[in-house]
């Protein structure tokens, strides 16, 4: 294996890596970092968790020039958390370079910041494609002295509808420059990218088997599709998991499996590309601080999630590509811990297992879908063995005379160990019900009143781009703004009564599409 001291590296790179922790160079590194300082294209197949960001990271900031102000670097990423990863990876990389200065744009942040971080001299640009096209429609990012460009996820940036921004984007860039895609599938589309944009590229990719995941137990369940919200709860029951992670593909099934999960009683949460930026923050946010146990979500949604405690990674639905199937069950088993990884198959969907396990050379056991009995015996067990660390621990005895009490009225103490053994058996089940009775109470939203605003299908604006203006740049909370639709000429936006005129006001001085936006008082009927 390669290490980092046999890179030609700058000083103060190399002790950033150093400080890092990393020794040695993943196989993506170890091929892609020497074509890329010799100013060679390159095209590099690999997912997430492979490394790839330091890959392209340390020798796009080794031809940065610090004594000229300009943005001489631009990556483009498909989410604004994946923009921020990379800032936060690039920054660590900077730890001893303190001349190189690098600038996270993306909807949902307040775009004067951006603009004066811009003005102040940017070496390097992270974005996602819609703010940066923002940027270059108000003239507040020149690319033309942009010597490197990376499509980081150029596949996510094609399943969400990018790709027309990042041609966009790359027209406005000189020729002359190096142009980097890390993509984890390379589908048509990407590959006429390639064709059209980079210069003789280098192709890299990442060998299969190294990225299986040792650490988790995986196993698989064949289910009917209207059972599967049954199984899940089962098994969420029988582990008794605190922290669980569960992949739909599609939004709306993100919506429903949400809604099914909190009726229930379980404090579940969602996060998926039609949820606002604050709304998904705040989703992210509970889900760290273990306010919330249960977090339902799709793939692109799910890109920059790094939390160490999911206990488990519930595949509701099988995933269409075999590659996101490693990308899903790699949330849990972090920092060398163990993890579960639960995959529910529906029919022919057996098929496709067989693809993945083929794939990505791994085992998938199947299991036998437990029964209402079986999450019964498992729950009163787990409570049999609370009872017994309590009474090891001591400290009961002042109950024993109220207990004595009970059997001298005739009541035998099997009778009441039994009771009490069942009443605790309820709480546990009506406790989460009380829980997510608190989290609805703070997630109440006022009447709402509906604004047309004066862009719609015919500037291309999408529901994100209103959110992105509303929320990002009149600093009113995503999670205020309510239905949206999107028509020819116009779009209609639900905001609340109480704050409608303020939104109005401030909508004054944005731009979505570079086109200055009005807005007023509707009614949509």
């Amino acid at each position: 294996m390669e290490k980092f001291e046999d890179l030609t590296l700058s000083r103060e790179f190399r002790r950033a890596v150093e400080d890092m922790g990393f020794e040695e160079l993943t196989p993506i590194q170890a091929r892609a970092i020497p074509p890329i300082l010799d100013g060679s294209d390159v095209i590099g197949q690999a997912q997430t968790g492979t490394g790839k960001t330091l890959a392209f990271g340390i020798p796009l900031l080794e031809k940065i020039n610090p004594k000229m102000k300009r943005v001489q670097a631009i990556i483009l990423c498909p989410t604004r958390e994946l923009a921020i990863q990379v800032a936060e990876e690039l920054r660590r990389l900077l730890l001893h370079r303190k001349d190189i200065r690098i600038l996270s744009i993306y909807g949902g942040q307040p775009i004067d910041r951006q603009i004066r971080v811009l003005e102040g001299g940017t070496h390097v640009v992270i974005g996602t494609p819609g703010r940066t096209i923002d940027h270059i429609n108000r003239g507040t990012l020149d690319l033309s002295d942009v010597r490197t460009v990376v499509l980081d996820e150029a596949d996510e940036m094609l399943n969400m509808g990018f790709i027309d921004d990042v041609e966009t984007i790359l027209q406005r860039i000189p020729r002359g420059r190096q142009t980097l895609l890390f993509s984890a599938t390379m589908p048509k589309p990407i590959l006429d990218l390639t064709h059209k944009y980079q210069q003789d590229p280098e192709f890299i990719r990442v060998v299969h088997k190294q990225l299986t995941v040792p650490h988790v137990e995986q196993s698989y369940f064949e289910v009917r599709e209207g059972a599967k919200l049954d199984v899940l709860c089962r098994l969420i029951d029988i582990h008794n998991l605190k922290s669980s992670l569960v992949f739909c593909n599609m939004k709306k099934r993100v919506d429903e499996v949400v809604m099914h999960l909190q009726a229930r009683g379980y404090v579940a949460d969602g996060l998926h590309g039609d949820m606002t930026q604050p709304q998904r923050d705040r989703a992210m946010n509970r889900f760290r601080k273990s306010l919330t146990e249960i977090l339902v979500a799709t793939d692109v949604a799910a890109r920059g999630i790094d939390v160490e405690d999911i206990e488990a990674v519930f595949n509701y639905d099988l995933p269409r590509d075999e590659e996101y199937y490693v990308h899903r069950i790699g949330r849990t088993a972090r920092a060398g811990k163990k993890g579960r990884a639960f995959a529910f198959v529906v029919g022919r969907e057996i098929y496709k297992l067989k693809e993945i396990r083929s794939y990505a050379n791994i085992k998938i056991q199947r299991q036998s879908v437990p029964s209402l009995a079986d999450v019964e015996e498992i729950k009163t067990a787990n409570m049999l063995e609370r009872i017994k660390a309590v009474i090891d621990d001591g400290g009961h005895h002042r109950y024993v005379s109220t207990i004595e009490s009970l059997c001298n009225e005739d009541y035998t103490s099997l009778d009441i160990a039994a009771v009490l053994l069942k009443m605790c058996l309820s709480a546990d089940e009506k406790e989460p019900l009380r829980q997510e009775r608190r989290v609805r109470e703070t997630d109440r939203q006022e009447a709402t009143k509906a604004l047309r605003i004066n862009v719609g299908r015919q500037e291309k604006v999408r529901p994100k781009d209103l959110v992105g203006a509303i929320a990002g740049e009149t600093g009113i909370p995503g999670n205020l703004i309510g239905k949206i639709d999107v028509f020819e000429h116009h779009s209609l936006v639900g905001i609340p009564g109480e704050i409608a005129e303020d939104v109005i006001a401030r909508l004054k001085r944005c731009y979505i599409k570079g086109k200055k936006i009005t807005a007023e008082l509707a009614d949509r009927n």
